[in-house]
């Protein structure tokens, strides 16, 4: 307790130090027009705090005249930054003060300014209290994630859920901005707890918020429409089993559709759902899992997922 009460005092004196506008002796233009904020800070402090900033100080001697040193952090906001550089000052964070949204953006910073003993704690927190939002958000979360090596946590967090739970993803309100190839992914997983005729109806609405001048009645659309559409689920559309439709889920969910089917399989989908005794070739409409896998790779371009 005694050493708490120490530690608290000299997290005071340091912020304190922070809010002083006299002994200051470098500037940090942080953001970009027209949200551009200027911090003062202290040399000393900066570089046994951010192996980040000790770098760029290094390069940016003082010089003998007294001049500033004014350094820029283009990449980060204004409000994320002063969160923190109160921490590299104060050493507290209590990350329940802040929105979800600035948390992860928070991450993030701490990622970029070396302050590598944030990374883990932040992670925990989002995984262990903020799950409904991280579903919720999925893209934002995975593409975050994937794009720093730092993030093994949330890393590992998106990959189980798409395995475990891939219907939280296709229900997230930001599911139409997932990419193809994670939508792709999604469909090929043999344990998603949703109708085949539900994931064609989240296909095309994927498909359909790609072209923002496409309406989602298909009825009034010219053969431009449809060319759009089908150029945008072509890599799709050999994911999706066909073949497990009801005859009436066919005519009125994927009938209205024909003219974005490859003439192959929309062929031999004709011929299946008029006899139930013909049976699709297997180039046309892939039948299992490992089938479909098999054809997918060509569309795997990834530094993480490997053949």
């Amino acid at each position: 307790m005694v050493r708490n009460v120490y530690f608290q005092k000299l997290s005071q004196n340091l912020l304190e130090i922070l809010d002083d506008e006299e002994y200051y002796d470098v500037t940090i233009e942080v953001g970009n027009d027209p949200y551009v904020k200027v911090f003062r800070a202290h040399i000393v402090i900066l570089n046994y705090r951010s192996p980040y900033l000790r770098r760029i100080l290094s390069t940016n001697k003082k010089k003998s005249d007294g001049t500033l040193i004014h350094i820029k952090l283009p990449n980060i906001l204004p409000d994320i930054f002063q969160t923190i550089l109160r921490y590299i000052y104060g050493g507290k964070l209590t990350l329940e003060e802040y929105d979800t949204s600035n948390i992860v953006k928070i991450l993030v910073a701490a990622s970029e300014l070396g302050l590598q003993e944030l990374i883990p704690n932040i992670q925990l927190f989002l995984i262990k209290s903020k799950t409904n939002w991280i579903e919720q958000n999925f893209n934002l979360i995975y593409r975050t994630s994937f794009e720093n090596n730092s993030f093994s946590e949330l890393q590992n967090f998106c990959t189980e859920l798409m395995s475990k739970q891939p219907e939280k993803i296709f229900n997230s309100p930001d599911f139409t901005s997932i990419s193809g190839k994670s939508l792709i992914s999604l469909i090929q997983l043999d344990n998603v707890q949703m109708s085949e005729v539900k994931i064609w109806e989240h296909v095309l609405k994927w498909g359909i918020a790609q072209n923002p001048e496409l309406s989602s009645d298909s009825s009034n659309y010219s053969n431009d429409d449809f060319n759009a559409l089908k150029n945008t689920v072509q890599q799709i559309i050999p994911f999706i089993k066909f073949t497990e439709f009801t005859s009436k889920e066919f005519l009125n969910k994927v009938y209205p559709y024909k003219k974005i089917i490859p003439e192959e399989i929309h062929e031999n989908l004709i011929k299946c759902f008029l006899d139930n005794d013909y049976k699709p070739s297997k180039k046309s409409v892939p039948q299992t899992i490992k089938e479909t896998k098999e054809i997918g790779l060509k569309y795997i371009d990834s530094k993480i997922i490997t053949i």
